[in-house]
């Protein structure tokens, strides 16, 4: 069964929203250091019905960077510098033995190198396009069966375009924004279209951002591998899903801050039918 339950690093997919955002300038900077968390025991199969898995847990500390070279061009980098994948004992109900011993591997995972630039912006409005690339820098063949994966091994190339409009709701600064993406993958990887709506109001005297997001990626299912290959095992193939989450970002100061952060998918095909948690502390420089 393990062979056929897919637990993505959701953060590399969901977080894709979290990239777009509005030029930060030149010499400014957004930087996060965060964790993220997920515990699954049961995924979505190629059906898209419901099924049980023995307890599988995603873990990883990253560092996310934006900075401005120019007005309207930024830099990205997103890097998890620490990536565990672990799963517990599966242990016979009518015996008590241990059929199967759990197992962890901790290891560095993939990278996100890439750039946003900012095309236009007039009056509340603002659209921007970005190219990701993803490195290989993780496991792609972890554990004593292959199937505890830090990273996919492929290179992969993501190119997007958001649309945003900013403006104030009964005095409070609020912000709307879409993107649509497409995910060329590599390595006998299907290529996904991505897409996702997301929306922010700022409360507390300008202090605390409570923000709500819906994504959706579709695979296009051109590639050849699929979720009994063991380089499919925990970065998928053919994943998809719609997924909503929320996210709370606090600021202390004017550029220091804490964030907290709500994922998860209410439909999917080969992905972890469980929530995933994340919560850093950030430096917004403007």
């Amino acid at each position: 069964m393990r062979k056929h339950i897919i637990l993505t690093l959701l953060v590399c997919v969901l977080g894709s929203n979290i990239y777009a955002q509005w030029s930060k300038g030149k010499g400014n900077g957004y930087y996060k250091l965060s964790a993220w968390y997920l515990q699954s025991d049961q995924h979505y199969t190629d059906t898209g019905a419901i099924d049980s898995n023995a307890t599988r847990t995603q873990f990883n500390t990253n560092i996310y960077a934006e900075y401005g070279i120019s007005d309207r061009i930024d830099l990205i980098a997103y890097v998890p510098f620490l990536t565990s994948t672990s799963e517990n004992n599966q242990v016979s109900g009518t015996t008590g033995e241990v059929i199967s011993e759990g197992e962890s591997v901790t290891s560095f995972g993939d990278m996100d190198i890439g750039i946003n630039y900012g095309f236009y912006k007039k009056g509340n409005w603002a659209a921007s396009v970005k190219l990701l690339l993803g490195l290989p820098t993780g496991d792609e063949n972890a554990g004593t069966d292959g199937n505890f994966q830090t990273g996919d091994g492929e290179f992969n190339q993501y190119l997007s375009t958001s649309l945003g409009y900013s403006t104030s709701l009964h005095g409070l600064p609020f912000y709307a924004k879409s993107y649509l993406g497409y995910n060329n993958r590599s390595k006998g990887f299907s290529d996904e279209f991505r897409t996702g709506l997301e929306a922010g109001i700022n409360v507390l005297n300008s202090k605390l951002w409570l923000i709500t997001r819906l994504n959706i990626l579709k695979s296009f299912k051109n590639g050849t591998l699929n979720a009994v290959n063991s380089n499919g095992s925990i970065f998928a193939n053919n994943i998809e899903f719609s997924s909503f989450g929320f996210e709370a970002a606090y600021y202390f100061t004017k550029n220091l801050g804490v964030s907290a952060s709500f994922d998860s998918a209410f439909s999917g095909s080969i992905i972890a039918a469980n929530p995933s948690f994340s919560g850093g502390i950030f430096l917004d420089i403007k």
